[in-house]
């Protein structure tokens, strides 16, 4: 029967994408605890730390100072209540400037916790480069090779107004004097949310004229654990004039030691995690020589994305400044639109990894966004959502389920067809298509609602996987993070008793099927028993033990998609329910139930 084929070949598609899916772009899981308890082990005891600045560009300017390699690295904690520093508050975030080096390396995200839990401690972005979770960003200047004028390094020391703070109403200028003719001043201001702005300037009281090139670099020296491979970029990341978008992982860093993109005339550079980033913004007037690093000599690991820029030259009595910016927050679409509007940031918005389906998840968080807006809950956002992709292609569902009803109307001559050539198969084949094309019948319409379904299934879950709205975004009832999977199970009768099935080893993970899972099983169960039974006893099974699959399957991924799917399955059966009607086809959804679980009747 064509139209068992069609739907099978729809399934298998169906099956095959989300097998496909979950092999390749399912995040991967955390790495054990005691592994990142011996990795943190390992970099407390190296001897010290290199900080590996902007190397020497041939010719022109030679690397800038590094610090002194700590004895051992310290806890956070006890690394910034050991350092001279200026304290940091806006309503986006919370921290410190080290004077030691003026480094930006303590901010800590105000409006994000660790859980869900609104009392978990703060999500911590940046931390001191002599501490175990080291991650900081540092601008300045460094010299031509042979110059022997004294800048700024990682261990100069600068100076700050007694009492100085910096708010978004407040900057903070730091000074310091090389005591040979140059002055180096750095105002350091920022915005309500994420944004510093990093002025220096240089005042020569000298009677040469010296020559100084900017630099800015973004270092780390561990890396988040649990990052994805395939579905989200998370490594070092920058965009170079016209040459777009440029993502470069740790491990292909790692592999080749350096990476050296082509100078470029605007743009920026850093590194990006899942919902965070920390990004340099080159002043626009001079072109910059980017570049990603990894170094793991007399230390530990280290990862770093720098751009060395153009020399600016300061004569005598004369003084030059250059002005960097510093991202360094929560990727939230609606702010890094508006930086890029504001500051005139080259492609801004790819700093979240929209993905090749951009043209779609763009827009599709768009929508759900302004109906989160309206409403108040992204899950209520994604049900509307749903009806209105159903209602954009409502004429091709319709064509397609009109082309299934017209089928199973010429059910009745298709088996006259196949019993008067039962012994020409050839025969048979044509003479079905002429049916085909005398009643005017597609035989591939059924394959039409899950081909549409696909690219809408993968911009959705992107948008529930990259987007930082949807990070702890509560639902109705248990659902208090849609972007990660139904917490309940039914193996331990959804928390009515104290057991974790995922304590079981290996198989554990596989037994958080959770109410969600189930609804869309059972959704997608009356999706497909209300098409008549296959004769064929292979295909009868395998339509039978589908939605059990699914369940199983879709019960890893967040419950945004799950919830999604239920809710298409279940407005799928409503449509094509009416649409047989219409035609004139009797809808057989409780027979078939019914005769699935009823004896079979023995053949004579």
């Amino acid at each position: 029967m064509s139209e068992n084929r069609n739907l099978f070949l729809a399934i298998i598609l169906s099956v095959a994408v989300m097998l496909g899916w979950q092999f390749f772009f399912a995040p991967k899981p955390p790495e054990t605890t005691q592994q990142a308890q011996q990795q943190a082990a390992d970099a407390a005891k190296s001897e010290g730390m290199t900080a590996q600045a902007p190397g020497q560009s041939p010719g022109t300017a030679a690397a800038p100072g590094t610090a002194a390699a700590p004895a051992m690295l310290k806890p956070r904690t006890q690394a910034i209540a050991e350092s001279s520093r200026v304290p940091l508050e806006t309503a986006g975030i919370s921290g410190s400037i080290n004077l030691k080096g003026a480094r930006i390396d303590d901010v800590e995200l105000n409006d994000y916790h660790e859980t869900v839990d609104p009392t978990s401690p703060k999500v911590t972005l940046l931390s001191p480069g002599d501490s175990t979770e080291g991650y900081f960003a540092e601008v300045g200047f460094v010299v031509p090779a042979g110059t022997s004028a004294k800048v700024p390094t990682a261990d100069t020391v600068w100076t700050a107004p007694e009492g100085a703070k910096l708010t978004p109403t407040t900057p903070v200028t730091l000074t310091w004097d090389n005591g040979e003719g140059l002055l180096f001043k750095r105002t350091i201001s920022i915005d309500d949310a994420y944004m510093f702005t990093i002025k220096d300037e240089v005042e020569n009281t000298g009677t040469g004229e010296i020559s100084l090139f900017p630099y800015g670099f973004v270092q780390r020296h561990s890396i988040p654990q649990d990052r994805s491979t395939y579905v989200l970029h998370e490594g070092l990341i920058g965009v170079f004039g016209e040459k777009g978008l440029d993502e470069v992982k740790y491990a292909t860093v790692k592999d080749e030691g350096e990476v050296k993109p082509e100078k470029a005339t605007d743009g920026w550079l850093g590194m990006t995690d899942k919902y965070w980033a920390t990004v340099l913004i080159p002043d626009k007037s001079d072109p910059f020589q980017p570049r990603y690093l990894y170094t793991a000599a007399n230390g530990p690991e280290t990862w770093q994305a720098d751009y060395l820029g153009e020399a600016i030259k300061v004569a005598p009595g004369a003084t030059a400044s250059n002005t960097t910016l510093l991202f360094a927050g929560a990727k939230v679409s609606s702010t890094l639109d508006a930086y890029g509007t504001q500051y005139d940031i080259r492609k801004f918005d790819l700093l979240i990894d929209w993905g090749w389906f951009y043209w779609l998840t763009r827009p599709m968080f768009w929508v759900i966004d302004h109906f989160y807006k309206l409403f108040g809950n992204f899950g209520v956002a994604i049900l509307l959502v749903t009806v209105c992709v159903k209602a954009i292609f409502y004429p091709l569902a319709n064509k397609s389920y009109v082309s299934m009803s017209k089928m199973k109307l010429v059910q009745p001559k298709m088996q006259e067809i196949k019993e008067r050539y039962a012994d020409d198969r050839a025969q048979q084949q044509q003479a079905i298509m002429e049916l085909y094309k005398t009643e005017k019948i597609n035989p591939l319409a059924g394959c039409l609602p899950v081909v549409i379904q696909i690219p809408v299934f993968f911009s959705l879950y992107k948008v529930l996987y990259i987007t930082i709205e949807m990070r702890h975004a509560p639902f109705f009832g248990w659902i208090h993070d849609l972007s990660a999977p139904d917490p309940t199970t039914i193996f331990n009768l959804f928390g009515l008793i104290p057991f974790d099935p995922m304590t079981i080893p290996v198989f554990g993970h596989f037994l958080m099927l959770g109410v969600w899972p189930l609804i869309m099983g059972v959704t997608m169960f009356l999706q497909m028993k209300l098409n008549p039974t296959p004769p064929d006893p292979t295909q009868a099974m395998i339509f039978n033990w589908m939605p059990l699959i699914f369940m199983f399957m879709l019960a890893s991924f967040p419950a945004g998609l799950v919830i999604y799917w239920a809710w298409n399955n279940t407005l799928s059966v409503i449509q094509q329910s009416v649409i047989m009607k219409r035609q004139g086809v009797k809808i057989e959804l409780w027979n078939n139930i019914k005769s699935l679980f009823g004896k079979k009747e023995a053949k004579s």
